[in-house]
């Protein structure tokens, strides 16, 4: 997914921190989220990401600094008047209520005719695909039909800003799938400013255009969900963010653009410096890398860069694909490898040795 960076900034946070007591919830968070944008916080249980959306919304003030949203500053503007929406984790649905009168809600006292606001309700309810449920009782709605009633009650009072509270959470995996590309539809559909806060990295990944990785009340890397996955900035965040294999590595030197390292398992090896994130440390380096960047070569097959020998030491079957967990010659921990199972290709069993072809630029080196 691609964003533009021309557009001009919806939320703007300076400085923002949080304390509650001696508790310090968010610590200098300075960021910019676009107008337009999909944008994520993402992070572990109690790292502030739903806190700093509340400050967004005026449920949560803050102990210093400033959120401004659309150019002014929400400091002592109270929830109501905020131009900004959110759909709850729990949903909000009120089980007495029509489908219909739970999301023309917020219109109670809007001053258009009765007739106008039956049709906002019209449009709102077929906007998320409910088309013809308004009259149908709330209470009877499976849990994908309740989220999406959150939604077109909160869409229907045209904020500038949307904001989701791992609204997801509650459904099974397959309709959470089915949401997610349905909220990334919707939201180039109305084309306002979406502010998810989630914990599932797949879930970042798919929906976002740039996501705020959290940690501890501070924003540990912003990036667009390619440069996260591909290029993390620290070891914490490349773990937090899908599946990473780690070994232990030396850095030689530093010149001209380039390092040179030592890589347990696959030898000395030249980067880019690009590829290499922190400061010097002198607690060692290691190298990072996905379990896809890698691949077993099979009979008369060749490697396109380079070539390491493993053995399998475990095997897992998905069905679409099989995870590897293979060690390297020269290295004493095992790494992850993934391969897609097509026709005619053999699943290897344990104990087998084998080929495995990698590339150094798929490499990232932490320190």
């Amino acid at each position: 997914m691609t964003f533009s960076a021309e557009k001009s900034n919806m939320i703007e946070f300076k400085d923002v921190h949080k304390y509650y007591g001696d508790y310090h919830a968010l610590r200098g968070i300075t960021a910019t989220i676009k107008a337009g944008e999909f944008f994520s916080l993402l992070g572990p249980s109690g790292c502030g990401k739903t806190t700093l959306l509340r400050t967004i919304a005026g449920f949560e003030g803050i102990s210093s600094g400033a959120v401004m949203i659309d150019g002014k500053n929400m400091e002592g503007v109270p929830a109501n008047k905020r131009p900004t929406n959110m759909v709850f984790q729990s949903y909000a649905i009120f089980p007495h209520l029509t489908v219909a009168e739970n999301v023309g809600f917020g219109l109670r006292k809007d001053p258009r005719s009765a007739a106008e606001k039956a049709k906002a309700v019209t449009e709102a309810l077929e906007m998320v695909g409910l088309k013809g449920f308004g009259n149908r009782a709330a209470h009877a709605l499976s849990g994908g039909q309740r989220q999406r009633v959150a939604l077109a009650r909160a869409l229907i009072l045209k904020p500038k800003v949307l904001l989701l509270d791992e609204p997801l959470s509650a459904l099974d995996k397959k309709m959470r799938e089915q949401m997610q590309v349905e909220l990334i539809k919707l939201q180039r559909q109305v084309g306002i400013t979406f502010i998810l806060v989630t914990h599932d990295q797949e879930e970042a990944l798919v929906m976002s255009d740039r996501i705020a990785v959290m940690f501890e009340g501070e924003i540990a890397q912003l990036a667009d969900p390619e440069t996260l996955y591909r290029r993390p900035n620290s070891r914490k965040v490349a773990d937090f963010i899908g599946t990473m294999n780690f070994l232990p590595a030396k850095i030689l030197s530093e010149a001209d653009g380039k390092v040179e390292i030592d890589a347990q398992g696959f030898g000395p090896i030249t980067l880019n410096a690009e590829q290499v994130s922190g400061a010097a440390s002198s607690t060692g380096a290691s190298v990072g890398f996905r379990p896809e960047t890698l691949t077993i070569l099979f009979d008369g097959q060749t490697a396109p860069d380079r070539e390491s020998m493993a053995v399998v030491e475990e095997v897992v079957y998905y069905g679409d694909m099989t995870y590897y967990d293979i060690k390297l010659d020269g290295s004493d921990q095992p790494i992850r490898l993934s391969m897609r199972n097509v026709f005619g290709r053999p699943v290897l069993d344990i104990g087998t040795r084998t080929r495995v072809a990698w590339a150094p630029g798929a490499l990232v080196v932490f320190r």
